[in-house]
């Protein structure tokens, strides 16, 4: 925050004040409807939206990214801690701000060693997948308060919508009413007047209707009496069965969290021309977490809507956190009986309208339509995640990814090359048919790196070339091999052999020098010298004689019946 301040004048003031403002009224309601969605008093969304803001903005390298109660956050908050407690309960709201302690730790940890690089190994498509799948979850989750009636604690699609579908009759019409009033009226008002804080007028206006109608006396859940004050320090309680308990949902969130403030951090900062720490964002969200947890904070990382309307609202530095902090805090101490009669249903409508946007199907559509390979990784990741358990999307979206990696590791790609006169060069033929090719010299190339896992697919496929037998020249391209193991080396020797007993000479070209430094090592240089001693494949057919069968008036003159056009193997 220094470099900040070092130029900060009125004007900065002015921005910073606006966008606090502005952060504030966003803050307020949904503080409150994400504590609600993680299972928690209502003014424990507000608890994490002052202390963790001012631990951010003195450690932080982001100007812009705004830090507090997130959707996605507040249902893994659920997720995990609803299995070992009931939600709200005493032993609970505990075990949360174990779990606060514990996120901002290993982010701590992440940060201070310097492994921010690990949440570059989740792609895109499983975090896409993931988020697009837990809106939806988010939003059915919220049908029982939409509803007003008890849904269970489930958290997977299918459980959620038998149990609306089995109590349909149990639905309360007057609190349905006023929750999708909130949703009309949020809707509304972001489309009609964009520059209002459309949550607040939601709460605001459904709250006047609860109070001057006495709605709560009608079975209308209502928020209630809030406690007033900001809560003493308190120690989180750790034992080695708790933090066991809650490692695996700990993780996920630090790494979840994490990539979702970097992301909407990078974006902002590229736009405003700075840089982004990682390692540091995840030391300043680990603090924030940390500190956050000794004054009841739940689990915290930085919001994809706040942020961009801190940025849209002209927020310059890091004192925007600081004094949105300070006008939390302030309503914290001063203020909480205004939020007796905010309805439980205008906080699901909140939830609801927030995260739709979430979902992402054409990104979806996108995938498949330019890699097929990460079209299905989304869709595994959103079935997972949908069907089986929030907090097994990401899991079961990288193993799925690595598998794939694996099995296309396993293959690489082989294609013959033949002659395109045109371009000089020699080609693909499958990408160019008219590419010149010869029985007698059969070229191919490799397009993979080599390892134990894939020689064996080489192997089978180099022995069963059709019409190799009438080849005299076998010749390996490896401008495409990167490395190569000892496995590899000896396979290809096999290789080497099998061709040799059958009057066919196998030549390697365009070997990098990191493949020649290590088939050298285990004696190619004598064994075989004649193999491995060709720099480039055109280098190699003018010095085997061979390039006269490419010749377009060679291959006109011999005949065009003697040509053969093989295709990718």
């Amino acid at each position: 925050m220094e470099n900040s301040l070092k130029k900060y004048d009125p004007i900065m003031f002015k921005r910073d004040l606006i966008a606090a403002l502005t952060l504030f009224v966003m803050l307020i309601p949904q503080g409150m409807a994400y504590a609600m969605l993680a299972g928690l008093p209502p003014v424990m969304g507000l608890y994490a939206a002052t202390v963790p803001l001012f631990v951010y903005a003195l450690v932080g390298s982001s100007k812009h990214l705004s830090i507090g109660p997130v959707a996605i956050t507040s249902l893994l908050v659920f997720s995990g801690v609803s299995v070992y407690a009931e939600p709200g309960s005493s032993v609970y709201i505990t075990y949360v701000i174990v779990l606060a302690f514990m996120v901002g730790g290993l982010q701590l940890l992440f940060g201070l060693f310097k492994w921010g690089v690990i949440v570059k190994f989740i792609p895109h498509s499983v975090l896409n997948g993931y988020t697009s799948a837990a809106a939806i979850v988010i939003g059915i989750s919220q049908l029982n308060h939409l509803l007003g009636m008890d849904t269970g604690n489930y958290l997977q699609v299918h459980f959620l919508l038998f149990e609306v579908f089995s109590r349909i009759n149990e639905i309360h019409l007057l609190t349905l009413a006023v929750g999708l009033g909130s949703i009309l009226l949020l809707i509304l008002v972001k489309k009609f007047t964009p520059k209002l804080p459309n949550a607040l007028v939601a709460v605001f206006l459904s709250t006047i209707v609860v109070a001057s109608f006495r709605l709560e006396g009608h079975q209308l859940q209502v928020i209630g009496d809030v406690p007033s004050g900001f809560p003493g320090f308190f120690v989180p309680e750790l034992t080695i069965e708790t933090v066991m308990m809650l490692t695996p949902m700990a993780l996920t969130i630090a790494l979840l969290g994490s990539m979702e403030s970097l992301s909407i951090g990078k974006a902002i900062a590229k736009k405003e021309n700075y840089e982004i720490n990682p390692n540091r964002e995840f030391t300043a969200l680990g603090l924030s977490n940390i500190v956050g947890s000794f004054f009841s904070s739940f689990p915290v990382n930085g919001s994809f809507s706040r942020t961009a309307v801190n940025h849209q609202a002209g927020g310059a530095t890091q004192l925007t956190a600081v004094m949105t902090g300070i006008f939390v805090l302030i309503t914290v101490t001063f203020f909480t009986s205004a939020f007796y009669y905010i309805p439980n249903a205008a906080l699901a409508a909140i939830i609801i309208v927030a995260v739709y946007k979430l979902i992402d199907f054409p990104e979806m559509k996108r995938l498949f339509l330019v890699k097929r390979f990460e079209g299905w990784i989304w869709v595994t990741t959103f079935m997972t995640t949908l069907f089986i358990g929030i907090q097994w999307g990401i899991i079961v979206g990288a193993i799925f990814t690595l598998l794939l990696i694996i099995r296309k590791s396993a293959k690489p790609e082989i294609v013959q090359l033949g002659y395109v006169e045109r371009e000089k060069t020699f080609r693909d033929i499958s990408r160019y048919p008219e590419a010149i090719t010869a029985k007698k010299v059969r070229i191919l190339r490799v397009d993979s790196s080599l390892h134990f896992a894939n020689v064996a697919f080489l192997d089978e496929k180099l022995k069963g070339l059709s019409d190799v037998e009438e080849a005299e020249w076998l010749i390996l391209d490896m401008s495409g091999v990167n490395d190569i193991d000892s496995v590899s080396i000896q396979r290809l020797e096999e290789v080497i052999e099998y061709f040799r007993k059958r009057q066919i000479t196998m030549l390697f070209s365009n070997m990098k020098g990191s493949i020649r430094d290590t088939v050298y090592k285990v004696g190619w240089k004598e064994k075989y010298s004649e193999q491995c001693n060709h720099l480039t494949l055109e280098q190699l057919l003018r010095e085997k004689g061979l390039r006269s069968y490419f010749d377009p008036a060679f291959n006109y003159i011999s005949s065009s019946k003697e040509r053969v056009h093989d295709y990718i193997i």
